[in-house]
């Protein structure tokens, strides 16, 4: 494996892990937020759904933007357009400052998760073997870090520029350095694209689509109701409530941490049914759990399974489409916003509407789903690990030099 591929890696795993703390900076800061510049509970949920809408956005316009410029180039310039934003959310003071703020942090994090996805579908084809999971698991960390760094700013009370400042000061600089390494992958040899190549064929890419979605409800499904469910439901304390989010992260972190061995060994379509089961195990649990400690564990099973399903999907779409990995993900990535636009309304509305409880099986049968499109994570004409790794290339990247 030569230097450069290597040197892409660790700047792409950087870069996953810069906006996962920024992202964790942004989502758990948003009752500071809202009182900082007086937002209504009304007006409060049409900001928050406006950022992913402005994202799936800005990830349609990155599908057409590759086609003429890198993805390394649009991940180069549109992170430090969401670390900038980020802060500028902190910085504001009138609601128009903020509405400019999340507007251009939702269109920026839509190109930065394609260009990122991009890449790292395009590495993990130079390797031939599976590393997706280890830039999600970057990922997971700086989501950790970020959500730590946020407490901190909590628990201290400091202004939210003064939270936000000392992070995009480091991060900024550190991500425009790393970016002279990014690794642009080269067009798959024809032979190799069979007659998916010539594009991205909207039915083929449909089950991982409908995987991707049924994830981030999910996901959406803990980042916004564990706290409330176990409180109000499983009757923990306030100070315990905060726990099982943290748990989710770190089981996530773990799983992304050793999953690309399982994959390796493996294959994709076994690890991604055994994620799919711990998962709708993870939420039977929580369905049916007598009290909070029981609770936890049920959050710790979702961090294990549902945290392999995001990166195989999109490895999963780069091997559909050899000849048009990059407007796969492109048009992959807006799902993730999907889900997280429909997961938290959903289970809040059947919460109201029903119970809390028969709400969490919800997402308990769309993550089961899964089962069904399993074999749509089949490697192509190429399986990792267990004897079937491909032959490595010498230098299939072209790296992108220079700021």
């Amino acid at each position: 494996m030569t230097d450069v591929l290597r040197r892409g890696r660790a700047s792409l795993a950087f870069s996953f892990f810069a906006q996962g703390a920024t992202f964790a900076l942004l989502v758990t800061r948003i009752p500071a937020i809202q009182d900082r510049y007086g937002v209504s509970d009304a007006l409060l949920p049409v900001f928050l759904a406006a950022v992913p809408i402005l994202a799936g956005v800005g990830s349609v316009t990155t599908e057409q933007l590759v086609r003429r410029i890198r993805p390394s180039r649009l991940l180069r310039w549109s992170q430090p357009v969401v670390l900038l934003a980020l802060l500028g959310a902190g910085a504001g003071g009138q609601l128009a400052e903020l509405a400019v703020a999340l507007g251009a942090f939702g269109l920026a994090v839509g190109a930065l998760d394609a260009s990122m996805n991009m890449l790292g579908v395009s590495l993990q084809r130079s390797y031939g073997r599976s590393i997706m999971l280890s830039f999600h698991a970057a990922y997971s960390l700086g989501g950790i870090l970020g959500a730590s760094l946020a407490w901190v700013g909590a628990h201290w009370h400091l202004a939210l520029w003064a939270s936000y400042l000392p992070v995009v000061a480091v991060l900024l600089p550190a991500t425009l350095v790393g970016s002279r390494w990014y690794v642009d992958g080269d067009a798959t040899p024809v032979e190799e694209q069979g007659t998916q190549g010539g594009g991205v064929v909207f039915k083929l890419l449909l089950p991982l689509c409908l995987v991707m979605t049924f994830a981030y409800i999910g996901d959406s499904t803990v980042s916004n109701w564990s706290a409330k469910y176990l409180k109000d439901v499983l009757g923990s304390s306030e100070q315990l409530a905060t726990v099982p989010y943290n748990v989710y992260m770190v089981t996530t972190l773990l799983g992304r941490a050793i999953g690309d061995f399982g994959v390796r060994r493996f294959g994709a379509a076994a690890v991604v049914r055994l994620g799919t089961l711990v998962a709708a195990g993870g939420f039977a649990v929580v369905a049916s759990a007598p009290g909070a400690w029981v609770g936890m564990l049920g959050f710790t099973l979702l961090g294990l399974g549902l945290c392999v399903l995001v990166p195989q999907t999109f490895a999963a779409a780069g091997r559909l489409f050899p000849g048009s990995s990059d407007a796969a993900v492109a048009r992959l990535n807006i799902f993730n916003y999907v889900g997280f636009l429909v997961g938290s309304p959903l289970v809040g509305a059947l919460g109201d509407a029903w119970s809390y409880r028969g709400a969490m099986l919800v997402p308990m049968v769309l993550v089961l789903v899964t089962l069904v499109y399993a074999r749509s994570f089949a490697a192509q004409p190429d399986r990792y690990g267990g004897g079937h790794e491909r032959p490595r290339t010498a230098d299939v990247g072209r790296g992108s030099n220079g700021l």
